[in-house]
């Protein structure tokens, strides 16, 4: 078994529900048991230039896992999941039903041409550290830098707990 975490958002069809039905949905995969949730949050879309004005806010979220799968095959669990919620993959960073990312896979660091693990910019992302300090606030990534301390650094500006234990509805 391997321990993972996978970062959950949607921004578009009542976003709280989309997330607590992928929950549900990760947990039923075969060879895969969530072990741990955070609370849910709103987050402001973020502000770059290639991301489209007007979005609305999203919901957001992580899991702790266990699997036995090897990581493509959680990537692939993963995506098969987003797809059953009408997820499509045409422009990057439109808004979108659901967005499950593997955020860590145990202690590894894997940079395929499919999945980069840590998840490249989780490092940056509030909306990814804080729900992720929830579960497990004392976690480390692959080369050291605690979570906690990557979120002193990103702060919590533009986020907003709004519920605090899964179920979240």
């Amino acid at each position: 078994m391997t321990r993972a975490y996978i970062a959950l958002g949607s921004n578009l069809e009542n976003p709280g529900l989309q997330l607590q039905r992928a929950v549900d949905e990760i947990d039923s995969s075969t060879g895969i048991q969530v072990t741990g949730c955070s609370k849910l949050y709103q987050s402001v879309p973020l502000v770059a230039e290639q991301v489209p004005e007007g979005q609305p806010d999203y919901c957001n979220a992580v899991v702790e896992v266990e699997t036995t799968l090897q990581p493509i095959e959680l990537l692939d669990a993963v995506q098969t999941i987003e797809k059953n919620h009408g997820r499509i993959r045409s422009v990057r960073w439109e808004p979108r039903t659901l967005d499950l990312d593997i955020l860590l896979f145990g202690n590894e660091t894997i940079d395929s041409e499919r999945l980069t693990v840590p998840h490249y910019q989780m490092h940056v992302r509030n909306f990814v550290l804080c729900p992720l300090h929830d579960i497990a606030p004392t976690l480390s990534m692959p080369d050291g830098r605690s979570i906690a301390n990557l979120l002193q650094v990103t702060g919590t500006a533009g986020l907003q707990m709004i519920a605090d234990q899964y179920p979240w509805f």
